[in-house]
């Protein structure tokens, strides 16, 4: 599969276009106020580099998967990327480096790996997205995180007007952060992806996964078995599209699973919960025990808003709701956790526009 070919210059719909929740996930946002497709990198290129040479403020969408924008819109420009590309630009032969464009669709480039025995992403399948979102969130689920296979970021700076490739290390990986997060420095153009020439999956991590697997943690299965599972599990919990199913209207895990110290762990007396222990002492708390245990179960509503009635930790519109409703929701949650536990939950979509 081939970069798609150059065209003469981003297209841009007239001022004041539609609702930005027809590009959410969340189906929630008011009017850009304009709007322009890109269809290819160096067209994307230029725009954001015009827009910073005037000084206009600029916001780039490709899924809408990871955003929650304000009732009120985003007053500047708003850049829709719509790029595609999957190339191989390194072939070993117990791996291979593969370059995709920003704007592909990341469950298609993880289906088209496991269908060539690519192993490194087969549980993330299912997220929905662009490949070019996911080094911005470190998107991770199931055991695996694109930080585990990301060799390369290639990304437009707009502090240097330069297109320049960061590796791993500046790219500054974390929990779901990365340098790229709450910054409009860089667009990300490609990715670079070291996958394993193999029909077996990465060892399975995860207790969940494993046990729907029939699997000890560490073993590996067939890449098709690894992904078909992961989208079974994720299909459970509403966490794949589905435009027929309001739970899966949301931008999924709303929150961070919070991450205590020793000491403060120990002083919750929360033995008793799910957590998990990090190699630096640290222990991760699940988000979604501490919401239902602080009072709020899967279906409590808002207004024309709710948590997913198939996991805790999305928010959810329910068809006609707005983003108004939604971070009123999260609010309540909030505080409502704050107050049980002293822990504060913190959101892991972008908030454009509006604040929690």
């Amino acid at each position: 599969m081939n970069v798609v070919p150059d065209v003469s210059r981003p297209r841009q719909t007239d001022t004041l276009a539609d609702s930005l929740g027809e590009y959410t996930t969340l189906r929630l946002g008011g009017p850009a106020g304009t709007l322009t497709v890109a269809t290819d990198t160096d067209e994307a290129v230029t725009a954001v580099r015009n827009a910073a040479a005037a000084g206009r403020p600029m916001l780039v969408l490709a899924g809408g998967s990871n955003v929650v924008i304000g009732d009120a819109g985003f007053p500047g420009e708003v850049l829709l990327l719509r790029t595609r590309g999957i190339q191989v630009v390194e072939a070993r032969a117990e791996s291979v480096v593969v370059r995709v464009a920003a704007g592909e669709v990341w469950d298609d480039f993880v289906e088209y790996a496991v269908s060539n025995g690519w192993s490194g992403i087969e549980c993330l399948s299912g997220i929905p997205g662009s490949a070019g979102a996911t080094p911005i969130q470190n998107v991770g689920a199931y055991g695996q995180e694109v930080a585990h296979t990301i060799v390369a970021v290639h990304a437009y700076d707009r502090e240097h007007d330069t297109i320049r490739a960061m590796s791993p290390l500046e790219c500054a990986f974390a929990y779901r952060s990365s340098v790229f997060k709450h910054s409009d420095r860089f667009l990300v153009t490609y990715v670079d992806f070291r996958l394993a020439v193999t029909g077996d999956s990465a060892p399975i991590r995860y207790a969940e996964l494993a046990r729907s697997l029939g699997v000890q943690a560490g073993d590996r299965v067939p890449l098709r078995q690894a992904r078909d599972t992961v989208l079974k599990l994720r299909a459970g919990k509403g966490m794949v599209l589905d435009p027929d199913d309001q739970d899966t209207w949301s931008v999924g895990s709303f929150f961070t699973n919070p991450v205590v110290s020793a000491e403060r762990w120990a002083e919750l007396g929360l033995a008793d919960a799910p957590h998990w222990p990090g190699d630096d002492g640290s222990v991760k708390i699940p988000a979604a025990w501490l919401i239902e245990h602080a009072g709020f179960p899967k279906g409590f509503a808002g207004d024309r808003v709710a948590i997913s009635t198939k996991h805790t930790l999305a928010l959810t519109n329910r068809g006609a709701g707005s983003t108004d409703g939604l971070l009123a929701l999260a609010r309540t949650i909030r505080d409502g956790v704050r107050s049980r536990f002293g822990i504060d939950l913190h959101p892991e979509p972008v908030l454009i526009n509006c604040e929690l």
